[in-house]
């Protein structure tokens, strides 16, 4: 007779240990993507934090259940506590850094965050040295948990009250959101954020629930709140993951669902396959390794097959409002003739036309940024090349000009017709005309088979539908690079469109930043900031740097009537003299080493051995720390930019010797 009652709480017990291992899964999943989309936005890396935390406090959960000894069990249970330790303090984190970014700042809350992270610390020490906090361990395969010390309820108030402040936090943050969907997203934070809590909190120290409920009982409200926490930290990072991105939201949802599909939920199915096969020897004859492994590559290609046929409808639901732009754009992404592309049928073009022919040899040239080039080529390399040294493509090609007749239509001419072909010294060519016929696109020559071009009609029909596919493939790669260069031109407003959009969801945002159109913007700041230095003394990266649109450097060249690229100069001067330290100069002392590097390598030009060797520094040395530097210099611009040059007006970025040598001290 089947034990029912036994099946079922080993069926809520591994569903119990899926859930507690997809949650260490989508957290640090979560995290590495956070990390590397959004880690620029004070807000992701607040919550970076949080997710760390709750990630070591899940870990702790997954390895429990297989841990058989109470010694270990309780070792485990306290590592978790540097997870729930650190939950307050990363909660009231991220919500201070909600309220940063809606411009709501307060230096005595940056002081009671850092607080808080000691007060963790401490309550962790307690843990980890005392029986003050916790004690003793309660061991049992589904719940074991440590037993609460005289200072836990300390701890339990401390937890509450942090997680409530933040709470109000959030609630604030969501009263300044000035959009429909910002105020969405924060109303998502504000319903979610408990989530952390919810799975960090070590609730089985304050109740001994596990002895009073019946198993099956506990087992199922601790699958409900698995399943809560999960799905609200997902909600949580999706709000998120808006938080300084600069691409459209679109975009930013579209990555992030197919992220989560193709990662954490593949990653929980392996999960649930490698724990759902039953610890037997054998199976079907196999063993259960055997069974694991073609298990395991089964669901992974099964699953990725399944995601690929469900992506048309996955878009289709994100994409609802845009759907028919979005077609179109899926359509050009697959449809775009690259150079690569353009080459491989080019090739395939000339080898059906040589084997039409009876020939080897046989190109396509054409004449890009002013210069000729061969696209493409089959036979002979160095046939070709004697032909092309020292001939004008363009007088070639018309030359060879276009037929009489119009070369979209396919001939159907008698027998004897003439052909199409040029004779040119070894080779017929033909030019490649656009439909217009103003320039040629390029020139096609293949090996001259006899001295003057004559083909039956037959062969005349193929070659001239040949030479049509190959004029069109030009033709539609040359339409090609000019939407491409009308796209290089439009990008830069469209990010900048994006970060106005980014910068008007919440009020209180500072007008410079919503209406300002400064570079100091601009996420290549930093790099334009490098390239004018390298170019102080003259040369395209100073005279043509977008530094040049800086209201300062307008400013001092109507003030002084200088040229925009001396005035730029002279503001990379004025920048760099902000960072010279008070007193008298010394070439080896810290708080003169960016100063030094900065005056010596850009203003005076010395080489970088001859200042390696005065600031007694190895040359690898240097370059990372003249790296740090042009940080600052751009910081100083920055300030510039903002608040002129009188250094009594704050800024929203410190500049001075002393903040230098603070910065100097941290990134060296």
């Amino acid at each position: 007779m089947v034990d029912l009652a036994g099946w079922i709480t080993g069926g809520l017990d591994l569903v119990n240990q899926v859930l507690a291992a997809t949650v260490v899964l989508t957290s640090f999943s979560l995290l590495i993507y956070i990390v590397t989309y959004n880690f620029q936005s004070r807000v992701a890396r607040a919550f970076c934090a949080l997710l760390a935390f709750v990630l070591i406090v899940y870990a702790g959960d997954v390895v429990l259940y297989e841990v058989r000894a109470q010694e270990a069990a309780i070792r485990w249970l306290k590592f978790q506590w540097i997870g729930i330790a650190f939950v307050p303090a990363a909660y009231f984190h991220f919500s201070d850094a909600l309220l940063r970014t809606v411009n709501l700042r307060a230096r005595w809350r940056r002081v009671a965050v850092l607080l808080s992270y000691a007060s963790s610390a401490a309550f962790l020490a307690l843990v980890l040295f005392s029986e003050l906090l916790v004690r003793d361990g309660v061991y049992s395969p589904q719940a074991s948990h440590l037993a609460t010390g005289p200072l836990f309820w300390v701890f339990t108030a401390y937890f509450a009250l942090v997680v409530i402040w933040g709470a109000v936090n959030i609630r604030r943050a969501r009263r300044r959101a000035l959009t429909r969907a910002s105020r969405r997203r924060m109303t998502y934070l504000g319903l979610t954020f408990v989530a952390p809590a919810l799975g960090a909190f070590p609730y089985l120290m304050l109740t001994s629930v596990p002895s009073l409920l019946p198993v099956n009982l506990f087992q199922l409200l601790l699958l409900v709140g698995n399943i809560a926490v999960l799905l609200m930290l997902v909600l949580m990072a999706y709000s998120v993951t808006y938080f300084g991105a600069l691409t459209p939201d679109r975009v930013v949802k579209h990555r992030l669902v197919h992220y989560l599909l193709r990662g954490p939920l593949v990653g929980a199915a392996v999960i649930f396959t490698m724990l759902a096969v039953p610890k037997v020897q054998e199976i079907l004859g196999l063993r259960r390794d055997t069974v694991l492994i073609f298990a395991v590559v089964g669901i992974v290609v099964l699953l990725q097959l399944a995601i690929n046929r469900a992506k048309p409808f996955i878009d289709r639901a994100i994409y609802r409002q845009d759907q028919e732009e979005i077609a179109w754009i899926q359509t050009l992404d697959r449809r775009l003739l690259t150079s690569a592309d353009l080459r491989a049928f080019l090739e395939n073009t000339l080898a059906a036309l040589c084997d039409l022919l009876q020939v080897r040899t046989g190109f396509v040239a054409v004449q890009a940024g002013g210069k000729d080039r061969v696209e493409a080529h089959s036979g002979d390399w160095d046939l070709i090349q004697g032909f092309l040294n020292g001939q004008d493509l363009v007088a070639l090609a018309s030359s060879a000009g276009p037929p009489e007749s119009d070369l979209d239509e396919v001939p159907t001419a008698a027998p004897d017709r003439s052909c199409s072909f040029v004779p040119v010294g070894r080779f017929w060519l033909v030019s490649l005309y656009s439909h217009t016929r103003d320039v040629p696109l390029g020139l096609l020559g293949v090996e001259a088979p006899a001295p003057e071009p004559c083909l039956a009609s037959e062969e005349q029909e193929i070659a001239d539908i040949l030479i049509s596919r190959a004029r069109e493939a030009l033709e539609d790669r040359y339409l090609q690079e000019n939407i491409f260069e009308t796209l290089g031109r439009i990008l830069p407003d469209i990010e900048r469109i994006h970060r106005w959009q980014d910068a008007t969801r919440y009020a209180g945002t500072p007008p410079m930043q919503i209406l300002d159109d400064s570079p100091i913007y601009s996420a290549e700041f930093e790099q334009w900031v490098r390239d004018a230095l390298g170019h102080y003394w003259g040369g395209p990266r100073l005279t043509q740097s977008p530094l040049l649109s800086l209201r300062v450097v307008a400013d001092r060249a109507r003030a002084q009537g200088e040229s925009p690229a001396q005035a730029l100069r002279t503001v990379l001067s004025e920048a760099i003299e902000r960072l010279r330290p008070p007193g008298e100069r010394n070439m080896t002392t810290t708080e003169w080493i960016l100063y030094n590097i900065l005056e010596l390598k850009f203003l005076r030009g010395l080489k970088v051995r001859d200042i390696a060797r005065r600031l007694a520094m190895s040359e690898s040395d240097l370059y990372r720390k003249q790296r740090v530097a042009i940080t600052e210099v751009a910081r100083a611009l920055v300030d510039l930019e903002q608040n002129g040059s009188h250094p009594d007006q704050s800024s929203n970025l410190p500049a001075g010797p002393v903040a230098t040598d603070n910065r100097l001290d941290n990134q060296l």
